[in-house]
């Protein structure tokens, strides 16, 4: 397995494809996935000539399961180092969900010339949880009820945000596809509990207001209007209105996970941002 060991010594796992000497792409996943969640993205721009690069996060997939450094620094120091190990250069970088955060947080302070442009697709900033600066947005006990149903039986937690929310697949009418909901489970069964559980709060309670003002490179927001995962009023909405150049596009009725229900959909609108 391809790896890089960052500064305190955790071994992280990355799949890089492609011809070197293409533009990098590279792909961030959400919780508590892995790279595998971005298979149908990376062959699709591995086949329009681009290089492409997914890494699994620190605690999940491949990755060593750390018990510290679950937070969004070191998530995107980690990025850092990565970028650095491949030496990559303007690199479009690509995040859904959790890993959405990963990639403002990283873009707000990337060397010159690392990053081009950045991609969100139902993507948590500016910030998930609800406070007296965020009255809009969604309960810490949604968040602990999280926590709780993880400590107490992860595997059936894992079971039952793929069978419902995440993909849409509570919805009346709605094409259910087995396997992605195994492939979710397959992904979140493969990390640690505790790199996951700390995650929870990295993902719902980081403010990425300051990274958002801060980026200088175009950014595109996509986010399913029927997310119910990352509710797009509480953060597309709210985070395209915070970036210098951003552009959004939304999808009537799909979800959290739109971009593996809806490649065919999606991959184009990637690609011609991408090359624009």
């Amino acid at each position: 397995m391809a790896t890089i060991t960052t500064s305190d010594g955790t071994n992280l796992f990355y799949k890089d494809w492609g011809l070197k000497g293409a533009q990098p792409v590279m792909f961030h996943h959400g919780w508590p996935l892995s790279a595998d969640d971005w298979d149908s993205q990376m062959l699709f721009f591995l086949s329009q000539g681009y290089r492409v690069i997914a890494a699994d996060r620190r605690g999940h997939g491949r990755s060593d399961q750390t018990d510290t450094g679950n937070e969004m620094d070191t998530y995107a120091a980690d990025v850092a180092a990565i970028v650095k190990a491949l030496d990559l250069q303007d690199v479009i970088h690509i995040g859904h969900s959790t890993g959405g955060g990963e990639v403002v947080r990283y873009a707000a302070q990337a060397e010159p010339g690392r990053v081009a442009k950045a991609v969100l697709i139902g993507a948590v900033p500016p910030v998930m949880v609800k406070s007296d600066k965020n009255p809009n947005g969604i309960p810490m006990e949604v968040f602990d009820g999280f926590r709780e149903a993880l400590s107490r039986n992860r595997a059936e937690f894992y079971k039952s945000i793929p069978n419902g929310p995440f993909y849409g697949f509570n919805r009346k009418g709605t094409e259910v596809s087995q396997g992605l909901i195994d492939n979710w489970w397959r992904q979140g069964m493969a990390g640690g509990a505790k790199a996951h559980y700390d995650c929870i709060k990295a993902f719902s309670e980081t403010d990425f207001t300051d990274d958002l003002e801060a980026i200088t490179v175009p950014i595109l927001f996509l986010h399913g209007e029927d997310d119910q995962i990352v509710p797009i009023e509480n953060s597309a909405h709210k985070a395209v209105r915070l970036v210098r150049d951003g552009t959004l596009k939304t999808y009537p009725g799909l979800s959290h996970g739109l971009f593996a229900t809806h490649p065919e959909v999606v991959n184009p609108d990637l690609l011609a941002f991408v090359r624009h």
